[in-house]
């Protein structure tokens, strides 16, 4: 059976409706095929960015086919257990196919570990469900139906657990986007709530968040998945970690969900004191001040921390715009290490996974400014994007063919982040009366494996 990404670069992507593919073809004209080439057994592919994105404004139109053949792509790509994609299997099989795997190097037993596939399941849910149509399109809200029971099922996975040993593992991942997942169902009283699942929803979001309040780091606050000391120690923080999920956790308690304040607050601190004297943000720890830690290489890291913090009131619209025009103006540095083997390469440490984070968390950071301020950053972020889009129509920043699937996600919703719901602010203790305190567990039952190093 043909390799559905083969099938794409070939030019017979079969799942795309004709007036979605003329849209699409005409926003790529002038693209030439990728160079292939081989590096210690990794795909490389260098995409030639397309014509109407390397000068001229990009209009409505281009960006909304774009977003709706990115749409009929993620449904394609939506795989079984066995890696089998929605576009390859018959209609029987299709049935089966309920996750989006986000695939890094990193395995366990072999396997793409759980927290990624939840993770990655739960970002490419999300982009579904914001992508304009959504409550029209019966194919994608079958899939996200499929992906919301995958979901809860796997949190339930003995890897997921988190009551651990610490090290490495990225099942914090799965915490903090898994949450997100679930709360996207649970928004407007459940409108968008597959049939049934709405009490399943709200007890895995709760899970989520007292697997998170788990996982903090003792003392200092703060997640990471790097976790070398173990889960009763105190180690460095991850700022690329704990902004994403520090916003989950802000959505939670705008829905109702009880979060423990205290965790709020020392990983919004493990925040502020990551921040360098020159304005970056540092990889891990909470020494900001004595850091040397370069702009070009926390370009990423600089919007999550700005943006999240900025949602807590603790940055302002001068230090969010400056991480913005951080990002733009140290953009050649993501991209130089966009779809290149490797992780943390010299000389600012950029890994090929911070790319789409990169450009998803500018969209956002872009929507906290000033009315007058969003038009010309967006124009500026769209043909960025755009740029760097494949010849087949996704986006994928890794040297796999399946993290197309999360490229796309992100992508496609950094190019609609005006039209997205607005991220909840923080607004302290609000624990309702008759509600548990929400007082997590003794820190010694901290621990959170995630990712820093193979990615």
């Amino acid at each position: 059976m043909m390799n559905q990404a083969r099938r794409w670069r070939q030019g017979r992507f079969v799942g795309v409706t004709a007036a979605v593919a003329a849209a699409a073809v005409g926003a790529l004209i002038g693209t030439a095929p990728p160079a292939l080439g081989q590096d210690g057994g990794d795909l490389r592919v260098t995409p030639v960015a397309p014509k109407s994105a390397r000068g001229g404004a990009l209009d409505q139109k281009t960006i909304d086919a774009a977003i709706a053949q990115s749409v009929e792509m993620l449904v394609a790509m939506q795989e079984d257990a066995r890696g089998v994609r929605a576009s390859d299997a018959d209609e029987k099989a299709a049935g089966a196919c309920a996750q989006w795997p986000y695939e890094g190097v990193y395995r366990v037993g072999g396997e793409i570990p759980v927290g990624y596939r939840i993770g990655g399941t739960s970002i490419c849910a999300v982009a579904l469900m914001r992508a304009p149509g959504y409550d029209q399109n019966e194919g994608a809200k079958r899939a996200v139906a499929k992906a919301a029971a995958f979901v809860e099922k796997e949190l339930q996975h003995k890897l997921m657990n988190p009551d651990y040993e610490g090290g490495y593992d990225v099942r914090g991942w799965g915490y903090t986007y898994g949450l997100q997942f679930m709360l996207a169902l649970m928004e407007n009283d459940g409108a968008r709530m597959p049939e049934g699942f709405a009490e399943k929803a709200k007890a895995a979001a709760r899970w989520c968040v007292s697997a998170i309040e788990q996982t903090e780091i003792p003392q200092v606050g703060g997640w990471n998945y790097a976790r070398a000391p173990g889960k009763n120690a105190v180690s460095p923080p991850s700022p690329f970690m704990t902004g994403p999920t520090l916003q989950a956790l802000f959505e939670a308690r705008r829905q109702g969900l009880t979060v423990n304040d205290a965790v709020v607050e020392r990983g919004l601190k493990c925040l502020e004191r990551a921040r360098t004297k020159t304005g970056s943000v540092v990889y891990s720890g909470v020494d900001g001040e004595a850091s040397g830690e370069a702009v070009a290489g926390s370009v990423g890291r600089m919007l999550v921390s700005e943006t999240t913090l900025a949602l807590a009131g603790r940055s302002t619209p001068e230090r969010v715009r400056g991480s913005i025009d951080a990002f733009f103006t140290h953009w050649e540095w993501l991209e130089k290490r966009r779809r290149q083997n490797g992780t943390h390469v010299a000389p600012f440490g950029i890994a090929p996974y911070y790319f789409f984070y990169a450009h998803y968390y500018a969209a956002q950071a872009i929507e906290t400014l000033p009315r007058a301020d969003r038009g010309e950053y967006r124009r500026k972020l769209a043909q960025t994007l755009f740029g760097v889009r494949e010849q087949d129509g996704t986006w994928n920043d890794r040297v796999f063919d399946r993290s197309a699937n999360y490229g796309t996600a992100m992508a496609m919703m950094a190019l609609n982040m005006k039209n997205l719901p607005k991220p909840a602010p923080w607004e302290g203790a609000q624990v309702k009366p008759g509600e548990p305190d929400g007082a997590r567990t003794d820190a010694s039952r901290a621990g959170a494996r995630l990712e820093q190093a193979p990615g």
